[in-house]
């Protein structure tokens, strides 16, 4: 086992695609072990922010922050981008020919291993755990095997630490083949360090006329591997040894599953300097551990011996740090990045509206129009699932009275260039006023949205300074009718919609140029609006139309998306917290009620539709992202996915724990929704024999109250009488022929602990994986697995010998 640490200095940890890694495992202190914890403690427990500590070597000062002299300064600082994994490296048994997955070496006892290379040449060595290959003008070098191997079925992984550098050569390449009996006849991965080309080749007399040849990337092609499977040959690479891209495939060759192979990675330069390529983990299984951010970089000394003990955690940090959120009309409006964006939500105290859209527009003031009207901010309710308060506008008569309006200055001038796509909130029972108008300084261009005296919309314009004409738009005429509506019209589709309705796409409005002062609420001195406004945004783009988007805005102010589906509502919020990677797991997800209100954190949004699912919310181990299961993930666990088996005696018995307590017990449960009814469910059985335990009221975000009461009876009916259970299997894994299947053990997989002793309830006791803790050390990998009773999530099966047990398995799913 490798333990591989690396840092990505300068890098941003929400854009994983971006990064390009280090790796710092060379300084971890591994006798001080590292430490990380993951989910949660129990299935009722939520899961919580995933943590790793580590102790690092700093006697150079590198990981000292501000120190100028560090090779990565001044990337050392908080929030630094960090994951950790192991490299597992298999132990060849057998005979000759070993299939190619057993040529495993990590180089790390700076000695060549001559049973495995017993053929190097040119100067090839092991040095600083890494095999170090010169590349030396007229000396061929590379480290070689003897032939024994088999590609067939099998795979060559290695991971490319450092690339050779051109240095004035004509020629330079470093490669990984897998050789033939016919000298030239070879497939593998080649680097040429003058062109900085990487190439998946199949060669023939040295040469491959078809090779795939491509940019190397230090982001994408770190790792490289050659498989062979079914009759195929595999080219892969991947930035971290875990997740793979294919490159390249090819039909067998012959010579692949006739004969016996050698693998070679050879070096060769002409002219120029000289310089050495490196290559690390070969034949390494790798498994992500953590993903997340370094808190911060404490520097402590011992005498004049200098280490820094850093502490991470994962991508939940950093969501808990995000502002409240706000509306969701807000923050689909923000997602969508518009040029302005005014929410008209100030209280009653403020005299003017502030810009949100975050590029620097100033703020609208208040106009006067003749003398007389009111404009007061934060004095009416706003669109119904905002939560929010709106300006009302209320003039003497249509040109005497108050509106908003600022002159965007030349940044908002420049991006008329582009098509501009207008949005906004209104409530009305007065035709022929302004909602919202653009229009450059010298009057040239103007564009209105108003309401004609027939309550419909229409749009005004002109491209010439000459008076304004007269665009009647299809659709309602009831717009003054005292309601809530929502109006989009997007300059380069030439549509308008009405309330989330595609009302017209047949306008031809031409579009304007340097509109630069915006007025809302009236223009001009003229049209003043009566009644509210809210949620005015301008968008501008080039290529594509920003109008389709912005129609959806209707829903979320109406109805806050209620009715959408459980795992649509989680993507949905991380899209709001700027996240794109959510991986769902399981298909039963309930409708969801509104939550269009803003106010609180996106994490406690998330944790709300966990709540009401019965769902697992958690970050990733290898990647910047969520995962979200369905409650149905843990439903009747086939014995034949188990993830993997373990005995008893191979636990770290010490710490073992059979529990049979109340902490779970749930036998009486009050229920209820967002307007609608509360329910109680009890289990009169468990009341009789244990007494009333009731956790406290529920109020989950269903739409229904029977789905309410479902996820009431799901609670009760599986803690009213909960039976013993392991919740902490201790295992060192790394002593485990499994080890690789106990590596992937995750939050909600479940293994069967067998051959228990003669004093527990059974023989063999399954449990599902709700969370760990790992301790790796030297030759050591500790897990201590929190467990949950696998059985407390079966449902009834019609018929099934083992799901349809009367008082036992009869459980109904929801």
């Amino acid at each position: 086992m490798a333990l591989l640490v690396e840092v990505g200095w300068g890098g941003l940890v929400q854009a994983p695609a971006t990064i390009t890694w280090t790796d710092i495992s060379q300084y971890v202190n591994i006798a001080q072990k590292v430490t990380i914890t993951r989910g949660a403690a129990d299935e009722l427990s939520d899961t919580q922010p995933g943590t790793a500590s580590l102790s690092l070597d700093n006697q150079d000062g590198r990981f000292t922050p501000g120190n100028s002299a560090s090779p990565y300064y001044p990337y050392v600082r908080r929030n630094a981008p960090i994951r950790i994994s192991v490299a597992i490296t298999p132990t060849r048994s057998g005979s000759a020919p070993y299939p190619l997955a057993m040529l495993a070496d990590d180089f790390d006892d700076d000695r060549v291993n001559t049973v495995l290379w017993p053929n190097n040449y040119g100067g090839a060595t092991e040095t600083g755990g890494r095999m170090r290959v010169p590349v030396t003008p007229g000396t061929n070098a590379g480290f070689l095997t003897a032939r024994e191997w088999a590609l067939t079925g099998s795979t060559l992984t290695a991971k490319l630490v450092t690339l050779p550098g051109a240095n004035g050569s004509s020629s330079a390449v470093a490669s990984m083949w897998v050789n033939s009996t016919t000298s030239g006849t070879r497939l593998g991965w080649r680097y040429n360090a003058v062109t900085g080309q990487i190439s998946a080749e199949n060669q023939t007399g040295f040469f491959d006329g078809t090779a795939v040849t491509f940019t190397y990337s230090a982001i994408d092609h770190v790792w490289l591997r050659v498989r062979e499977s079914g009759g195929t040959v595999y080219w892969e690479s991947s930035g971290d040894g875990f997740g793979w891209t294919v490159r390249r495939t090819l039909a067998t060759p012959a010579w692949v599953t006739s004969q016996t192979l050698t693998v070679e990675f050879p070096t060769a330069r002409t002219g120029g300097t000289a310089d050495y390529v490196e290559w690390d983990l070969v034949g390494a299984t790798v498994r992500p551990r953590f993903y997340g951010m370094v808190n911060e970089w404490p520097v402590d000394w011992e005498g004049l011996s200098s280490s820094v003990r850093i502490t991470c955690t994962d991508l939940f940090k950093r969501l808990n740090r995000l502002p409240a959120l706000r509306s969701m009309v807000a923050e689909e409006i923000l997602a969508q990045a518009p040029l302005v964006y005014y929410p008209l939500s100030e209280d009653s105290a403020s005299t003017s509206a502030g810009d949100i859209g975050g590029n620097g527009a100033p703020s609208l003031g208040i106009s006067q129009s003749g003398v007389g009207g009111t404009l007061t901010l934060g004095s009416a309710d706003g669109p119904p699932e905002t939560g929010e308060q709106a300006p009302v506008f209320t003039p003497t008569s249509a040109t005497v009275g108050k509106w908003l309006s600022a002159d965007l200055g030349p940044q908002f001038e420049d991006s008329t260039l582009l098509y501009l796509c207008f949005e906004a909130w209104f409530q009305t029972t007065v035709t022929g006023r302004c909602i919202m108008g653009v229009h450059s300084t010298d009057l040239q261009y103007q564009h209105l949205l108003s309401i004609g005296a027939g309550g419909g919309l229409q749009i005004e314009w002109t491209s010439d300074g000459s008076p304004l004409t007269v665009e009647a738009v299809s659709g309602p005429t009831t717009l003054a009718n005292g309601a809530w509506h929502h109006v989009v019209y997007d300059q380069r589709a030439g549509q308008v919609w009405i309330d989330g309705t595609l009302v017209d796409s047949t306008l031809a409005v031409p579009r304007g140029f340097y509109e630069r002062v915006l007025h809302v609420g009236g223009y001009r001195n003229t049209r003043l609006w009566s009644g509210s406004i809210a949620h005015a945004a301008v968008y501008a783009t080039q290529s594509t139309s920003a109008g389709p988007t912005a129609a959806t805005h209707y829903t979320a102010g109406m109805t806050g998306y209620a009715g959408e589906d459980a795992d649509a509502r989680i993507q949905r919020l991380a899209r709001y917290a700027g996240l794109s990677s959510v991986t769902i797991w399981g298909s039963t997800f309930d409708p969801i009620a509104s939550q269009g209100p803003g106010g609180s954190g996106v994490v406690a949004r998330m944790r709300e539709v966990e709540a009401t699912e019965s769902a697992r919310l958690f970050a990733e181990r290898d990647w910047y992202g969520l995962a979200f299961q369905s409650r149905d993930v843990r439903y009747n666990p086939d014995p034949a996915s188990e993830t993997f088996s373990i005995a008893y005696a191979d636990l770290e018995t010490r710490s073992v724990e059979l529990a049979d307590d109340d902490q779970k017990l749930i036998n009486s449960l009050e229920a209820s929704r967002p307007g609608g009814a509360t329910q109680k469910v009890t289990a009169p059985a468990s009341i009789l024999a244990f007494g009333i335990y009731d956790p406290g009221a529920l109020s989950i975000l269903k739409t229904s109250d029977n789905s309410v009461l479902d996820a009431a009876y799901w609670r009760v009916s599986r803690y009213a009488n909960p039976g013993p259970e392991l919740r902490e299997v201790p295992i060192e894994a790394y002593t485990m022929p499994s080890y690789l299947d106990i590596l992937d053990a995750d939050i909600s997989n479940y293994f069967s602990v067998t051959g228990m002793p003669s004093q527990a309830p059974a023989a063999s006791m399954r449990v599902t994986v709700e969370g760990y803790t790992e301790t790796i050390g030297e030759r050591s990998h500790l897990i201590q697995f929190h467990t949950s009773a696998t059985n407390q999530d079966s449902v009834w099966v019609l018929d099934d010998p083992t799901y349809s047990v009367l008082d036992s398995t009869t459980r109904l799913a929801y």
